[in-house]
């Protein structure tokens, strides 16, 4: 899961800047936290402490206004009704890698996934785009290889994942929703030698790159890990609140925070 929050810091700077190559400063000026953390966390605190998913997503926004949220994800925030409008936003996949950290199971994954989609992403493509992350990342915890969890998720999702990274650069170009950014993310994922390799990989594609490396983050965090150098600069930038919601997720999937 820090590797979502990790995509999503590094990613924050080529958004709407977008670097097509693997060579740059992996923490760049300005790095910092957008939505996408923002709302990972919120999914960690709704799954670890069982609360409603639509409030407690509203409220963690509330607490940090500014940061990036999408049009009608902020239109849903100021209306205060926090129903589902239908949504296929890649929102939907950059916040679910929570799911598949704490699940025991594939289907408990699926569950807690859609439990946290259903609220706002609940158009069929929406919750396909959470699910297919969340299915990828408990794959890769639970050791199977690239090739393996690419045969799954394009067999479950009907994505197509045959391409590789330098295919994907020439042509791609910033898109929002969660048919052409999961499957670009998984590819730079399960393409890559290494946990930094998988970041630098989704930035170099462009696109909405801080929510591309979000979705790549923690399916490669669950395949290799991460630097503990990588890992202390991007706690270094989140606010002690959300380090904790961090360190208890990790306590609860057994495992230590990367970093801490």
């Amino acid at each position: 899961m820090l590797g979502a929050v990790i995509g999503d810091i590094v990613g924050s700077i080529y958004e709407f800047n977008n670097h097509r190559s693997k060579a740059f400063e992996l923490f760049g000026e300005g790095a910092d936290f957008t939505d996408d953390t923002v709302l990972t966390i919120a999914v960690a605190d709704v799954l670890l402490h069982d609360k409603a998913p639509a409030r407690t997503l509203a409220e963690w926004c509330w607490r940090y206004p500014g940061r990036g949220y999408g049009g009608r994800f902020a239109a849903w925030l100021e209306g205060r009704e926090l129903a589902p409008y239908d949504s296929f936003g890649n929102g939907a996949a950059m916040r679910v890698s929570p799911a598949g950290f704490l699940a025991s199971s594939l289907d408990e994954a699926l569950s807690m996934a859609r439990r946290v989609t259903e609220v706002t992403h609940n158009h069929p493509e929406g919750l396909k785009g959470a699910a297919a992350t969340a299915h990828a990342i408990f794959l890769a915890r639970q050791g199977t290889n690239a090739g393996e969890i690419r045969v799954a998720v394009e067999s479950a999702y009907g994505y197509d994942l045959s391409m590789t990274v330098d295919q994907i650069r020439p042509g791609y170009r910033f898109n929002e929703t969660c048919q052409e950014t999961v499957p670009q993310a998984l590819v730079c994922a399960l393409g890559a030698t290494g946990f930094e390799d998988a970041i630098r990989n989704a930035i170099s594609i462009g696109g909405d790159s801080d929510t591309v490396a979000a979705i790549a983050g923690p399916v490669a965090e669950a395949r290799f890990g991460i630097p503990n150098d990588i890992a202390t600069a991007a706690l270094s930038r989140l606010p002690a609140e959300m380090r904790s919601v961090l360190e208890k997720l990790y306590a609860k999937a057994g495992a230590a925070l990367p970093g801490a």
